[in-house]
């Protein structure tokens, strides 16, 4: 059953009893493919179509159970004729994301050399 704005942000979420903020962040970005969608949209609207090729053909259901998701978390909205583009709310996130990203390049980097 889809996450709508009514029921969103759960009380409750895997893995805590607490319900803090923060919990229920690392809840929605923990579930599969959550992240890649967001990395995929950092540079502007995708159509679902799109956004399923740039996902490496995730499966359609998911797909749209992460972008329900994602939109009733008020991350991600459907723009007309333009696709799935970030929220103002995500637009703060990307600058974390990207630098995530660097970290991972020089982990990976150092993790190369041994």
């Amino acid at each position: 059953m889809p996450t709508t704005s009514a029921t969103w942000p759960p009380k409750r979420t895997r893995g805590s009893t607490t319900g803090r903020p923060i919990m229920r962040l690392l809840d929605l970005l923990g579930r599969r493919w959550v992240l890649r969608i967001l990395w995929e949209l950092r540079d502007g609207p995708l159509t679902f179509r799109a956004l399923r090729t740039a996902c490496d053909e995730v499966s359609p259901s998911v797909l749209q159970q992460r972008l329900d998701d994602l939109r009733a978390a008020r991350l991600v909205e459907l723009q007309s004729g333009e696709g799935y583009a970030y929220s103002e709310r995500a637009r703060e996130l990307l600058p974390m994301l990207l630098e995530l990203h660097r970290w991972a390049d020089k982990w990976a980097a150092g993790l190369a050399r041994g």
